[in-house]
């Protein structure tokens, strides 16, 4: 089984790149944010068509969630559960026995800031709810664009994002405290080269001098992390005319 998560930064735009790469890759399940859409313009058919079901969470011009499967997806929430949010940002669906939850992160915009306060309040409430999902599912996958990069290796120059958003260590406080609930960032269950990145800002040649982040993470729960066979991320749809900022991140699953 293949699981991967892809922050698309407009779907509507960028519909026939996530038609191409699904065709491509032919993930049995897809994470998306940002999808930039209200649910009545959510291209359910298109999807269909390429043989894929889909259950979605969306927002005018910003946030939106979805996830499409090769197979039924049940069970759905939207949201988490208790936190007052005008954001679409979670969604969660079960594939038989296997739980899936994608979110859409607070970006934070600064410390100090009332919508990193509105972050650190998300993340909060996130990682409660999660304990109970755990102890529901124990096979679960949180993916996702976390808008956390875990550590200095996760960053293209730790010195200069030291103490900025997505690098705090409030931020990375959080992170580990959702690996402390028995999740793993799949992607550091295998030995990987050095700067390997999801993010790249789209000014500033960054994504050609590969001055990026990771910040797009898929968390395998512990029943799960046995079956991992690989995590990585597949920069060649950041090399797309008009693309998203995010590359995919994909787990092969036994």
């Amino acid at each position: 089984m293949k699981l991967a998560t892809w922050n698309i930064n407009s779907l509507g735009v960028r519909l026939p790149q996530v038609l191409q790469w699904l065709a491509s890759a032919r993930p049995d399940v897809l994470a998306l944010q940002e999808l930039k859409l209200t649910d009545d313009k959510f291209p359910l058919a298109e999807l269909q068509e390429a043989g894929y079901n889909a259950v979605f969470h969306g927002q005018k011009t910003y946030n939106g969630v979805a996830l499409l499967s090769l197979q039924p997806l049940t069970a759905v929430v939207k949201n988490i559960p208790g936190f007052d949010d005008d954001h679409a940002r979670v969604i969660a669906a079960s594939l038989g026995s296997l739980r899936l939850v994608c979110g859409y992160f607070p970006n934070g915009q600064a410390p100090g800031s009332d919508k990193f306060a509105y972050k650190m309040r998300w993340l909060q409430s996130l990682r409660e709810w999660l304990a109970g999902e755990l102890a529901q599912h124990p096979q679960l996958a949180l993916m996702g664009d976390f808008n956390i990069a875990p550590e200095d290796a996760d960053v293209c120059d730790p010195v200069a994002w030291a103490g900025h958003i997505h690098c705090t260590d409030e931020e990375r406080a959080h992170f580990r405290a959702l690996v402390g609930l028995g999740l793993h960032d799949s992607f550091r269950l295998f030995e990987q080269p050095p700067r390997v990145f999801s993010w790249w800002d789209y000014r500033m040649l960054a994504f050609r001098k590969n001055e990026g982040l990771r910040i797009d993470h898929i968390l395998v729960s512990d029943a799960l992390r046995p079956q991992v066979r690989s995590c990585s991320i597949d920069r060649l749809p950041r090399k797309n005319e008009r693309p998203s900022d995010h590359a995919p991140v994909v787990v092969e699953i036994a």
